[in-house]
């Protein structure tokens, strides 16, 4: 049956001809030339075996078989950008769409979120990693989980933790470096950086009362890749408590001085759409990454 009826192009050119009753005006609407619409009507008058329109000297008017044909093909179409418009619109209902900057996804977020998608089975979950600003209006992000500090435009935030940094290093470094047992120990080391965090080495040592050393050592755009250096190995990081957590327990990295930990100015926010707070997605993912923190909080103390 599908091979008897014309392409869906040639009843698009029909019926915008057929309602504004001008070939010029249906390629303008089309975004098309006047001789495409002209060659589809051909096609279709050509494939059904009438003709559809009268050509008159400066205006076109309906045949007879033309007039209902065009009643049927506007219906018809009508049905079906409907129903076009029903599913996405039931697709877009389904879709949970998660947006995390790149470090907190990959050392925290990604192990959990097999757990989101367990206990709401009827959402589509998507995650999107991104460091770039969240905004709601050009994306189709519903909920958003950002380092920041509270404040994002045009949206509004949660804090989900805080958090605190503290050297940490691999097993066979600290093993290398003959222990790393005190803070001019690991002065003495290679220190790892991450790029424009301000809680930084100079601060720490300053916390522990000693100068920075001078030597700066290697730098990373993200904390994940200051942690994943530190595991390899390079030296040591400034590890921040969420995000080196999972390593420390799992034996990859070690913490050196975990009773002298830095506050950071920066914090871990959910972030969502003005107005959109108790949203049935935001609800959602809200009730459950309260859920993680805690048992992470809980893991972390144990």
């Amino acid at each position: 049956m599908t091979n008897q009826l014309p392409p869906l192009q040639t009843l698009r050119a029909f019926e915008a001809t057929g309602r504004r009753l001008s070939m010029t005006l249906a390629a303008e609407e089309l975004h098309v030339t006047h001789g495409a619409v002209s060659r589809q009507i051909k096609a279709l008058e050509e494939h059904l075996g009438v003709q559809l329109f009268r050509r008159m000297t400066r205006r076109i008017e309906f045949s007879a078989e033309g007039a209902a044909f065009f009643a049927v093909v506007t219906r018809l179409l009508s049905e079906l950008s409907r129903e076009t418009e029903s599913i996405r619109r039931r697709n877009e209902t389904a879709r949970l769409v998660v947006s995390s900057g790149v470090s907190f996804a990959s050392k925290w977020l990604t192990p959990r979120l097999h757990r989101l998608m367990d206990r709401y089975p009827t959402y589509d979950v998507q995650l999107e990693v991104t460091d770039v600003e969240i905004d709601f209006a050009k994306s189709q992000t519903d909920v958003a989980m950002r380092y920041g500090n509270g404040r994002y435009p045009n949206a509004e935030s949660e804090r989900i933790m805080n958090e605190t940094v503290s050297p940490v290093c691999s097993p066979g470094y600290r093993e290398r470096m003959g222990g790393l047992r005190t803070a001019k120990d690991i002065a003495s080391a290679r220190l790892i950086h991450e790029n424009g965090m301000k809680a930084d080495w100079h601060q720490w040592f300053g916390m522990m009362g000693i100068p920075t050393p001078a030597a700066r050592g290697p730098g990373y755009s993200h904390g994940s890749m200051s942690i994943e250096a530190a595991i390899r190995g390079e030296g040591v990081a400034l590890g921040r408590s969420v995000l080196v957590s999972e390593d420390i327990a799992a034996g990859r990295l070690v913490a050196l001085f975990p009773e002298a930990r830095l506050d950071v100015e920066h914090g871990y926010d959910l972030v969502y759409p003005v107005g959109q707070r108790d949203h049935p997605k935001v609800c959602a993912v809200r009730a459950w990454i309260k859920d993680e923190v805690e048992q992470f909080k809980i893991a972390v103390e144990a």
